[in-house]
Formats: structure tokens, C-alpha cells, sequence
């Protein structure tokens, strides 16, 4: 017999993901989420699933004030939707999940779930949005070769496109902290209230992830000039052979500049013969035709909700417990 319980106690909630969250991905460290838990300072809500005592299982949630429905910890929210991806839910056998499945509160919105957080049964999860990943493996760690995957039409039009963007002057300066504020005033002037920078919370969140990045020698920042002015301005971290290219702010005075970037970014990772790019979720008309890797990430329709949540409410202080 399974024991679900909450922990609301954020000191506790890190210790027990600390002590039980496996590290896979860049969005796997405590000190990512926390990073964004200390903007937007949502009630932790973690089910935890034990058996005589023994841990078997956590589901990490926050309540969402503003939206009034509980969400993936942190909570962090632009339109109304959390960011962070490659989320989990923790349970040692299919059983566990789906206990912790049917403990989950009618109001939750779950996104960005792994495949294996999902049993193989699982009705209650759709796709949520697709991510993408450039494998410089794929083509043998060499760029030249990942190009050659493009028809000589299409490599002859790309070439056309980026000889014209770069006439003037191409250069490229690395990891210039300063060169972020670029980023987040591009992103902003091109997207206005639809850029993530336009919630102050997002902001700092980032401006946090930025400084922890640095101190632990993760983080890469690509500014791209032509002509000797700022073009493009790209924040990624690189963590377990996987570079996460994070946010990205471009130039309106040279359209294109996003492809030469990203292309960029590609090179360099086969340069350093790493695992993988993670280009995160949305298509933005580019990574299928880049011959891209899709991951679909899954969100839970929160339909399948026992009677009686209170009931295997235990208090905070055993619930909490490691």
C-alpha cells in the first residue's frame, strides 16, 4: 500500500530533490529552477509516494496564483504557460506513477514531460509542444558533412543568403557578459509584450541563470557582428556534453541572422564533438528544414482526479521527510 503525501516547505522541497532527482539534463540542477523559484516565489506542492516509509516516488508541483492552477516546480509563466523543459515525474515502478498520476490536483496544467514519465497506458497525456536537437555525432562531428545533408539547391540558396548578410564584415565575440543586455533589448523590441523578457520576473529569473552560468563555468554567450554592430546575441549553457541554447536576440537590420547563428552554433558543437545541441521547443520555421532531431515533450489533461485529495494529505514535517 502506497502513502502519497505533500511537502509546501521549499528548504524540504530541495533536499528531497536533491537527494532524489536524477541529473539527465541542464533542467534536471536545483539551482536552474531556483534561479526562477526566487522571482516568481510560487507554494511548492510535491507528492510524494512512499511505501512503508521507503521513497518511491515525488510529482514536483507549484501553485500558480495568478492562474489559479498548479503547474511543474517552479511555476515560472509566460503567457500564461510555464517555460522550462524535460520535466519528470519521479516513480520507481508503473504502479507508483500511477498512483501519483491519480493523486494529481483537477486544476494542474503538466507540461513538457518526458516520454518516461508517462506509462506505456497513459490516456490522460498528449504531445505538448516538440523539441529539437542537432546530433553532431549524427555526421561524424564534422560540419562540412552536416551540410552535405542539404541539396546543392538549397546549400547554393543558404550560401546566397549569408554572403549577402555578412558582405559588409563578419565577426563573432564569446562569453562578453555585457552582450546580454543586447540580447534581452532585442528580444524585447522585437516581440514586445510577447517576449519572455517582458515579465520582469522572467527577467531576473534569466539575469539569476546568468550569473549562476557564469560562476560555474557553463555559460557561452555568441554575439555575431556585422559590419562591427551587434547583429545577434545567443545565452546557452553547456553541461554533460549538451549545449542548451537558451535565449536569443537579434538585430532587425539583418534579417537572416538567425540562421547564421544557429549554424554557428551547430559548428562549434562539432568542433567540440559534443553530445547534442538542444534547440528547446518551438518550430519557428527554421529546425525541421535544418534537418533537425524532434522530441515530442507531453502535458497531462488532469481528468483522472480521485474524490478525497485531502485524505492522503499527512503533515508537512513526515511529508517532507526524505
Amino acid at each position: 500500500m502506497f502513502e502519497v503525501s505533500v511537502c509546501d516547505d521549499l528548504e524540504a522541497a530541495q533536499h528531497l530533490w536533491v537527494v532524489h532527482w536524477p541529473q539527465i539534463a541542464f533542467f534536471d540542477l536545483w539551482p536552474v529552477r531556483a534561479c526562477f523559484q526566487a522571482e516568481f516565489n510560487y507554494r511548492p506542492y510535491f507528492l510524494v509516494a512512499r511505501q512503508n516509509g521507503a521513497f518511491r516516488g515525488m510529482l514536483a508541483l507549484s501553485w500558480i496564483e495568478e492562474e489559479q492552477c498548479f503547474g511543474h516546480f517552479p511555476g515560472e509563466t509566460w503567457q500564461g504557460k510555464t517555460w522550462l523543459e524535460q520535466n519528470r515525474i519521479l516513480a520507481d515502478d508503473p504502479e507508483v506513477l500511477r498512483v501519483l498520476l491519480d493523486r494529481i490536483p483537477s486544476s494542474a496544467r503538466i507540461r513538457y514531460l518526458t516520454k518516461a514519465s508517462l506509462p506505456p497506458d497513459e490516456t490522460t497525456a498528449v504531445v505538448d509542444e516538440i523539441g529539437y536537437l542537432f546530433s553532431p555525432k549524427q555526421y561524424d562531428n564534422a560540419f562540412h558533412t552536416y551540410m552535405q545533408s542539404f541539396s546543392g539547391k538549397s546549400r547554393k540558396k543558404l550560401r546566397s543568403e549569408l554572403n549577402r548578410l555578412t558582405a559588409s564584415g563578419l565577426s563573432y565575440r564569446y562569453d562578453y557578459f555585457g552582450d546580454l543586455d543586447h540580447l534581452f533589448r532585442m528580444n524585447l523590441e522585437n516581440f514586445q509584450e510577447l517576449s519572455y523578457f517582458n515579465d520582469l520576473r522572467f527577467l531576473r529569473s534569466f539575469e539569476n541563470l546568468a550569473a549562476w552560468l557564469q560562476s560555474n563555468n557553463m555559460l557561452r554567450i555568441t554575439t555575431v557582428l556585422i559590419g562591427g554592430k551587434i547583429a545577434a546575441v545567443d545565452m546557452g549553457a553547456v553541461w554533460n556534453s549538451t549545449y542548451t541554447v537558451l535565449a536569443g536576440g537579434t538585430h532587425p537590420d539583418f534579417p537572416g541572422v538567425a540562421k547564421l547563428i544557429n549554424l554557428h552554433h551547430m559548428e562549434w558543437a562539432c568542433h567540440q564533438a559534443l553530445g547534442q545541441v538542444d534547440f528547446l521547443c518551438g518550430e519557428f520555421n527554421w529546425k525541421q528544414r535544418f534537418h533537425l532531431m524532434a522530441r515530442p515533450l507531453y502535458k497531462i489533461i488532469a481528468s483522472r482526479v480521485q474524490e478525497g485529495l485531502q485524505d492522503h494529505i499527512v503533515s508537512t514535517g513526515q511529508a517532507c521527510a526524505v
